[in-house]
């Protein structure tokens, strides 16, 4: 059958893979997450690194599988009335929070990723949790639009930069490793890939490993991830496949998210476990965890204090909100202002070597 039915009716024939030597096979989701493990096993019983077949397989079901999400842009770029909305696939308004799910295409080895912040760019975007519908718009601090600073030899930020979406950080709960709350947004994470995304886009992602950034108090946790569309993904699969494939990547991560802040007058970020990355399984509990949190959140178990919970997918939600709600809530903003010049000093390099 065709992507598009495979797609309308959660299996997938090998017929619609060009090129694939098996065919009159139908595959349902759950058998699709078999041979993928299957393909895993093989390849670390023998050391194959060539891409397998089944892989390819998978590849080409969570493309067929994958969710589409449009964006509409209100407000001027680089001020505070400036917030990008994402749409369902019937161009409905949502929440990147709340409406976008964690797992991508039912399997929980594979998410969605809500990318915020570009790779080399400079802007802080963020999904505004304050905000109804949480749009991704620009951090503001004492007033000013905020840019995270040039530190040498990098431009902005080394990945693409977003969130996990239904996930929650809960400020009251205590990390048992950190003994800090956490820092009351969606968990963030790195995708180490090597396309450059947009804001806004929604990918899914491997994830690889994490890093437990104590910032100013709170526990941030950063997931290390990969682009599963990366034409290099097949070969991680664990936080030491970077060591052993991007040399110095982990390295860089580590110098920059200690440094980020320094031009900005304040100290060095602390590191969790001395700045060990942790691997991927110790990554996967943390996802799990934060789950949970937001589960508690977006049912009204626990405080969320000023997270606004508007929704339109979760209806067992005392926060659910029809779709005509969420467009009411949107054409309430300003229509989108072509923006001005990012100002010069954002292209500044800061020199913080040793």
């Amino acid at each position: 059958r065709s992507p598009r039915e495979g797609a309308e009716t959660g299996r997938l024939s090998t017929q619609a893979l060009p090129h694939c030597p098996v065919t009159h096979i139908t595959l349902s989701a759950r058998e699709m997450r078999i041979v993928l493990r299957l393909a895993q096993t093989a390849r670390w019983l023998f050391g194959w690194r060539r891409r397998s077949e089944a892989e390819d397989l998978l590849r080409h079901y969570a493309r067929t599988m994958r969710r589409s999400y449009g964006k509409e842009e209100r407000g001027q770029p680089w001020t505070p009335s400036y917030g990008l909305y994402l749409k369902n696939s019937e161009g409905k308004y949502i929440s990147p929070f709340h409406d976008i799910p964690l797992y991508a295409v039912g399997d929980k080895a594979l998410f969605n990723m809500v990318v915020e912040v570009p790779r080399w760019t400079n802007a802080k975007m963020e999904i505004a949790t304050n905000v109804p519908l949480n749009p991704i718009k620009q951090d503001v601090k004492k007033d000013k639009m905020r840019y995270v600073a040039n530190i040498f030899p990098h431009k902005g930020y080394i990945w693409n930069y977003g969130a996990l979406p239904q996930t929650w950080e809960d400020p009251f709960h205590k990390d048992p490793c950190t003994d800090c709350g956490g820092d009351n947004d969606p968990i963030d994470v790195c995708d180490i890939g090597s396309r450059v995304c947009s804001c806004g886009d929604v990918i899914q992602v491997k994830v690889l490993g994490a890093l437990a950034l104590v910032d100013e108090g709170e526990m941030d946790w950063k997931i290390i991830a990969i682009n599963l569309e990366d034409p290099e993904a097949q070969m991680f699969n664990d936080i030491d496949d970077i060591r052993k494939y991007k040399p110095g990547y982990l390295e860089a991560t580590l110098t920059w998210f200690k440094l980020y802040k320094v031009p900005d007058g304040k100290p060095e970020n602390q590191l969790g476990f001395n700045g060990e990355f942790k691997d991927r399984n110790f990554a996967l509990g943390v996802i799990k965890s934060t789950h949970q949190y937001w589960q508690s959140l977006i049912c009204k178990k626990t405080d969320g204090g000023s997270i606004s919970c508007k929704n339109v997918t979760i209806h067992n939600s005392p926060f659910y909100c029809s779709h005509k709600e969420a467009e009411t809530i949107v054409l309430s903003t300003p229509g989108y202002v072509k923006p001005n010049s990012i100002p010069d000093e954002v292209n500044r390099w800061f020199f913080l070597g040793k």
